[in-house]
């Protein structure tokens, strides 16, 4: 193996975290939307996430959410999660599919840490593997957070007879 100098170890490692990111928002912008329909798992709300009160009061997650980047649409046919551009039921649906899409996209991220052992040291892989999930964990966050937002608002549309339903004029 070649020993590299530490600056072009870092930027080498730099150029593949961005190949991941990358790799990872390619693969799950392909796969079939079927995959994303439902909450399986992995996208299922959890007890302590109190119907989305913990990123709301805990998090102060409106505060800084804005601040996060957004990539849904940078590719050909992608969906950009960052405003609501229709309030029907259609689009709050393909909203929420795309939110476990970009879910799976960040996870996938954090779980592609352990490939850097095979050219770093220990101690920098475990330092990298801290930085993807700082970096992802923030977008996991208010992917879920809206979500929630969104499937409650579903939840109660479906409950509602549709005359009932306001509707912006």
């Amino acid at each position: 193996m070649v020993e590299l100098s530490r600056p072009v170890a870092i930027g080498a490692d730099v150029v593949a975290w961005t190949g991941v990111a990358v790799g990872s928002g390619y693969l799950v912008h392909h796969l079939p939307g079927r995959l994303f329909e439902r909450d399986s798992w992995l996208f299922r709300q959890r007890g302590w996430e109190r119907d989305g009160r913990f990123y709301a009061a805990t998090l102060r997650i409106r505060r800084w959410k804005r601040l996060l980047p957004e990539a849904g649409d940078a590719f050909e046919g992608g969906f950009n999660k960052a405003t609501l551009a229709d309030l029907h039921d259609d689009h709050l649906r393909t909203h929420v599919r795309e939110t476990r899409r970009a879910e799976l996209g960040h996870w996938l991220i954090i779980l592609a840490g352990p490939l850097f052992v095979v050219r770093n040291r220990w101690y920098d892989v475990v330092a990298m593997q801290i930085i993807a999930v700082a970096l992802s964990i923030p977008c996991i966050a208010a992917l879920r957070y809206n979500r929630i937002r969104l499937q409650r608002v579903l939840a109660r549309r479906r409950c509602r007879p549709s005359e009932q339903i306001r509707r912006p004029t």
